[in-house]
């Protein structure tokens, strides 16, 4: 598929045009190097994030100054829409997310969306194992691009070794387990993400396939071997698809939650998973919303059960085309945000990213700013992904060691970054 191409004339022609127009809601106003418009529409102002971005978020300017201004850098970025007359008070946005990171593969390769994984197609990225550096990826990461959390994600068939209703293996639980360890030893948080899209080869978890019973001693396992280590956040399941009944699901995920808790990892965030491939846009819509705020801790309270979305840049939300389409705030995250105000919640955007591509920074940069101004429900975003994919893999974050030194793919460098675009507290 070939990349967006523009002649150098034809930009400075656009960016001519743009400084004339206003910036739509949610649309980029100013920042360091920026050409475009300073403008916004009616009834937004421009609104610093950090230096490098400023974005036109709703709301009217103070009295004293024209809506067209831009704030300089030391302003405080706004906290974003304003929730409905019936929601809860709750505590306001910081501005800076709790987390941003990225997607280490590599245990998940040989997992089709059928959940139809083979034990023997996982990759360990690490070199020990003849994959991918991805120790070297994760410490430049946090060092070099302060990133704080990473995404582990495995197939159930690679830690059963195929058995299904089976004991975790041994033997493949240890070469899993020293990517965890791994990860933790960088001081990030590490996101133990089961890659099955709530399957097992084809049949979905409680509605004809795996038990409940055999899904919660899974996860009773894992939650059982690392109950101490607080980093660690327990991922129920990747990506759940064209489930029949939500209730049922949420049902599922209540085991798998009793099970983590009752295995002693009392205090951990667990991450709660929709249908539709967990997409943000169709969180509330589809009844994943409704279904999952029943799953409740053993002693009937919500605390650390965190709802797990997604939401990819290209035209159709599938993470398999180069260019970006959408910053996706007006059909996904301003709906969703105002939902999880009114009702007390928060959700994690556990896997999004683009192309390495021009036209995917700004609404990458959108995105992560609407998403820090609304940080009292948005807990951060996780790129997908880095570990054992080849570079040339369409939204590859696969960062290149030359002598020692690492360099970023395009989109994290100029929008996913945290050390640039000053997203996390």
């Amino acid at each position: 598929m070939a990349f967006k191409k523009i002649c150098a004339l034809g930009a400075v022609g656009l960016g001519a045009v743009s400084v004339r127009a206003q910036a739509p809601v949610y649309g980029q106003c100013g920042g360091i190097g920026w050409t475009g418009a300073t403008t916004c529409a009616s009834g937004s102002v421009c609104t610093v994030s950090n230096e490098y971005y400023s974005q036109c978020l709703p709301g009217t300017a103070p009295s004293s100054a024209p809506a067209s201004s831009v704030p300089p850098p030391s302003s405080t970025i706004s906290s974003g829409p304003s929730s409905t007359s019936s929601a809860p008070s709750g505590p306001s946005s910081t501005g800076k997310l709790r987390f941003a990171g990225v997607n280490i593969s590599g245990f998940d390769f040989g997992c089709s969306t059928a959940g139809d994984c083979h034990a023997s197609a996982a990759w360990p990225p690490l070199t020990q194992y003849y994959g991918m550096d991805g120790a070297g990826q994760m410490q430049h990461f946090v060092n070099d691009d302060g990133y704080n959390v990473f995404r582990l994600p495995v197939g159930w068939q690679y830690l059963v070794n195929d058995v299904l209703g089976g004991p975790i293996n041994d033997a493949n639980m240890a070469e899993y387990d020293a990517l965890v360890q791994t990860c933790l030893a960088t001081g990030a948080s590490c996101i133990i993400d089961i890659h099955n899209y709530a399957r097992w080869n084809n049949e979905i978890i409680g509605q004809g396939g795996p038990t409940n019973e055999q899904f919660a001693d899974l996860w009773a396992g894992i939650a059982a071997k690392y109950a101490n280590e607080e980093k660690i956040i327990f991922g129920v399941m990747n990506e759940p698809h064209d489930i029949p009944d939500i209730n049922a699901w949420a049902t599922s995920v209540q085991a798998a939650v009793t099970a983590i808790r009752n295995a002693g990892a009392t205090s951990q965030l667990i991450l709660l998973p929709g249908n539709d491939y967990t997409s943000a846009a169709q969180f509330i819509s589809n009844g994943s919303a409704a279904a999952l705020s029943k799953v409740t801790n053993p002693d009937g309270s919500i605390t650390g059960l965190i709802f797990d979305v997604h939401k990819y840049l290209d035209s159709d939300n599938s993470g398999t085309h180069p260019d970006c389409a959408t910053n996706n705030i007006d059909e996904a995250w301003e709906p969703l945000a105002q939902y999880l105000r009114q009702n007390g919640r928060q959700a994690f955007n556990t896997e999004t990213g683009g192309g390495n591509v021009a036209d995917c920074v700004p609404f990458m940069q959108q995105q992560i700013a609407y998403q820090a101004a609304n940080s009292d429900v948005f807990l951060g975003y996780v790129g997908w992904a880095a570990g054992n994919f080849d570079p040339s893999y369409v939204l590859s974050e696969v960062p290149t060691n030359s002598g020692g030194k690492w360099t970023d793919t395009s989109l994290v460098a100029q929008a996913m970054a945290p050390s640039l675009n000053k997203a996390v507290a």
